[in-house]
């Protein structure tokens, strides 16, 4: 399959899609900026951040939970303030948040990660009612994903670097077991993939995952076993969102950080929105409880 360019954004780090209430919101994360685009009419809008920011999420308490360098804020659209909720990893000024997605307990599992990219000091953290912990997940350098199962019952984690995806178990008072590998992407035949980015789960349990330097997005069964492929005309594809009218239509969101001046002359495209369409649809919309 081969995915359709939908919207010009030129994103240096495009990343975060996710459909709410009609229209897909994402950000670019090193120009510090959320965008909201809504299909139907192709309005695209958008909101300057006080700090690199990761993602946006829908909360049950009014607004959006942003992802902001130094910690979750709430934003309030409306007024396009940013409102601090936790102050997270504040002795290592070089991380950033970079990932996140909502349990079926309303808490928000997410990452962080190097900003240099370079030293193993990326967690995972939990948001819960305005509390902060961690989820117990050995440090890694880029975290990605975390990506909750349909039924709540698991979360995928995706340590970027190591090309590798893991699958844990979630406890009731939030926290992730010792886990078991589920993908791995160090194989012969799998060396020109690329490093596994962003990941969501579909309403069957489908983890889909971008691939960044791998000019793609893929999906896999819940047992693993590989059964969609889609094609992009960019090297750096971060995530996907699964959206529209019937939960069907894909958006995913790339970027031009990390390609050269030649790179980017035969990838004119790069860091803009792409779609596609999807046999299985999205999974239930979930808020966050903060």
């Amino acid at each position: 399959m081969q995915a359709e360019h939908l919207l010009s954004v030129g994103a240096e780090l495009g990343e975060g899609p996710v459909w709410i209430d009609g229209a897909l919101w994402f950000v670019d994360i090193k120009r510090n900026t959320v965008f909201r685009f809504d299909p139907a009419t192709r309005d695209l809008a958008n909101w300057p951040a006080p700090e690199h920011v990761g993602w946006v999420l829908p909360s049950a308490k009014g607004g959006l939970i942003a992802g902001l360098r130094s910690g979750p804020h709430r934003f309030l659209p409306e007024s396009g303030t940013f409102e601090r909720i936790a102050h997270i990893q504040a002795d290592l000024p070089d991380n950033r948040l970079n990932d996140a997605a909502i349990d079926a307990g309303g808490r928000i599992w997410f990452g962080t990660m190097d900003n240099l990219e370079e030293s193993e000091t990326g967690k995972v953290f939990v948001l819960d009612n305005g509390a902060v912990h961690e989820a117990g997940l050995a440090a890694v350098t880029i975290t990605n994903g975390p990506a909750i199962s349909p039924c709540g019952s698991h979360v995928y984690h995706v340590d970027t670097l190591a090309r590798k995806v893991i699958r844990h178990a979630i406890t009731e008072d939030g926290m992730a077991d010792a886990g078991t590998l589920f993908l791995d992407f160090n194989g012969e035949d799998r060396a020109d993939w690329g490093y596994p980015d962003g990941a969501i789960c579909d309403a069957e349990g489908g983890v889909w995952l971008g691939f960044y330097a791998g000019s793609t997005a893929r999906r896999f069964a819940p047992d693993g076993t590989l059964t969609d492929e889609v094609r992009f005309p960019v090297s750096n594809v971060t995530k996907i969102a699964l959206g529209g009218n019937d939960g069907r239509t894909a958006f995913a969101t790339s970027a031009r950080q990390g390609l050269s001046e030649e790179q980017l002359a035969s990838q004119p495209l790069a860091g803009d929105l792409f779609t596609f369409r999807t046999a299985v649809p999205a999974a239930p919309p979930r808020k966050a409880n903060t």
